[in-house]
């Protein structure tokens, strides 16, 4: 361990050599600490994306590293819907607001539910697989390297000992050639030059046994460490089919959240002239005066079925209400010498009553406006068929 320890600082400060990996293996290290890297990241980031509120990330983190089961966490969306419906209750479930808050709320709820799916499906299918990865396969990758990384550290040791042996023998040897002063009985630096590279030559051996040893040890290891690491490979194509499955749960969240909304809009744009055009005639009945005083312009002005935010038009004996007259019969509307222009519908439409136009989706009509209509509402026409249609069932088009 000291000797390693050595060796490593040694190198760090460019005093000691190396053993180098070969270029395919320094890849494969290469792109496993990428993967981990990258791993790690679109990990965290998609939690981020699952779970925004970072208290509730941290409560779910503490709860899987305790072994327990997350508690049921109650959606946005679920508890919009929660509040909607009590205020509906509040309201009057049977009032046009309160009608409205139901449906609105009721398919907050379903949007919330879609998304609690969608949460549970990215969590098993995605999360799960990226978190084993790290957890599991990363962390042995990582330990196997560090054993490597020991295993080069004794085996350069081993080198630069056997260089140090090898160095001290031969210059033992030198000075054994040397002719040594025969005058003496016994000359003694003949004798300990003798003795000397004797001993270096038993130290030299035993360097090129551990040598030996060290190189076996590590040759071993680094063929570990390998095909751990070319399974980085069978990693990339696990995580490939988990984002293919990842991106298929979102598309059916999403799909979901459309439709949901779509049929939300339906059910507010079947019932929006119908709310509107009951508030319209309310306050009409109630501002009019009796019907003995009334002038006939006045009366119809009075029943008309209204389109939300059309005002009202004086009426002069004498003088046709000529915007009442063209939101009340579409049919007898004239379209304007410019401003028509072609629409694609989006999705089917229901005519609430007889002054709109029923659509079918993809179809192309002629649109235009009317001075002082609604600007959610344009007139439309199909051939001989004329009549009010929602602006947000339309394309138009230049």
């Amino acid at each position: 361990m000291i000797a390693s320890f050595l060796q490593f600082t040694e190198e760090k400060l460019g005093q000691a050599e190396k053993t180098e990996l070969d270029a395919h293996f320094e890849n494969l290290l290469a792109r496993a600490d990428c993967t981990k890297n990258w791993t790690e990241k679109i990990l965290r980031q998609t939690e981020v994306l699952l779970q925004p509120n970072p208290s509730a990330r941290v409560e779910e983190f503490l709860y899987e590293k305790l072994d327990r089961k997350v508690p049921s966490r109650v959606t946005n969306g679920e508890l919009l819907a929660q509040y909607m419906t009590e205020a509906a209750n509040d309201f009057g479930p049977g009032t046009p607001y309160g009608k409205t808050l139901i449906k609105v709320g009721e398919t907050q709820r379903r949007l919330g539910a879609a998304e609690r799916d969608f949460i549970h499906s990215a969590s098993i299918n995605f999360l799960t697989p990226l978190r084993n990865f790290l957890e599991g396969d990363w962390r042995t990758i990582s330990k196997e390297r560090r054993i490597l990384q020991n295993r080069r550290l004794d085996l350069d040791a081993c080198k630069a000992r056997l260089k140090k042996a090898k160095a001290a023998e031969a210059k033992a040897a030198c000075e054994g050639d040397a002719v040594p002063d025969f005058q003496e009985t016994r000359p003694r630096n003949y004798v300990l030059s003798a003795s000397a590279s004797a001993l270096w030559s038993d130290e030299v051996e035993k360097a090129e046994h551990e040598l030996r040893l060290t190189q076996t040890e590590f040759d071993r290891q680094a063929e570990v460490t390998r095909l751990l690491l070319e399974g980085i490979s069978s990693t990339h194509v696990n995580h490939l089919r988990c984002l293919h499955e990842f991106v298929e749960s979102q598309t059916n969240y999403y799909a979901q959240c459309y439709q949901y909304m779509l049929d939300l809009q339906k059910q507010l744009g079947s019932s929006k002239g119908e709310i509107f055009s009951g508030t319209f005639v309310g306050n009409a009945e109630s501002t009019s005066p009796p019907p003995a005083a009334t002038s006939p312009p006045a009366v119809a002005a009075a029943t008309l079925p209204a389109v939300p935010t059309i005002p009202v038009v004086p009426t002069i004996v004498g003088v046709p209400n000529t915007v009442a007259e063209s939101v009340l019969n579409p049919n007898e509307v004239k379209p304007p010498a410019s401003g028509t222009r072609k629409a694609r519908v989006l999705y089917d439409y229901e005519a609430a009553d007889s002054t709109e136009l029923a659509l079918l989706a993809d179809e192309m009509i002629t649109v235009y406006s009317l001075p002082g209509m609604d600007p959610d509402w344009l007139i439309g026409e199909r051939g001989n068929q004329k009549g009010k249609v929602p602006v947000t069932y339309l394309e138009l088009l230049s």
